[in-house]
């Protein structure tokens, strides 16, 4: 509905007075087509893929998606943690361990393959 009323539209809010002019006057009729919700004909039937059968049993895809994800996701982490100041502190600490464990138990074969000599 565009009316021009002293070089300004009629609705314009800013034109008190010519604002609502004509208002009950008929617009212009606009033939349409009307198309009905849903599919194309042509398109097939398909359920969106949730990842679940039916019966809802996880599909082999979906889980396999999970996995693989969660297997990236820990892949990741561990690299992005060994990448800081505290990843490395504690990648030094855990090494330290691995050391003494290893010499504690060589200590401790030593001290049996004492005792077995001496028997």
């Amino acid at each position: 509905m565009k009316q021009v009323h002293e070089g300004r539209i009629a609705t314009d809010p800013n034109n008190l007075r010519g604002y609502g002019d004509n208002v009950g006057e008929p617009e212009e009729i606009v033939d349409a087509e009307v198309v009905p919700a849903g599919p194309s004909p042509g398109a097939p039937l398909t359920p969106p893929e949730t990842g679940y059968t039916a019966d809802g049993v996880p599909t082999f895809e979906s889980v396999r998606e999970k996995i693989e994800t969660r297997f990236g996701r820990s892949v990741g982490s561990t690299e992005l943690a060994s990448e800081t100041p505290e990843g490395r502190r504690v990648e030094e600490q855990y090494e330290a361990r691995q050391r003494a464990a290893h010499d504690r138990l060589e200590q401790i074969r030593a001290s049996m393959r004492d005792e077995s000599d001496q028997a």
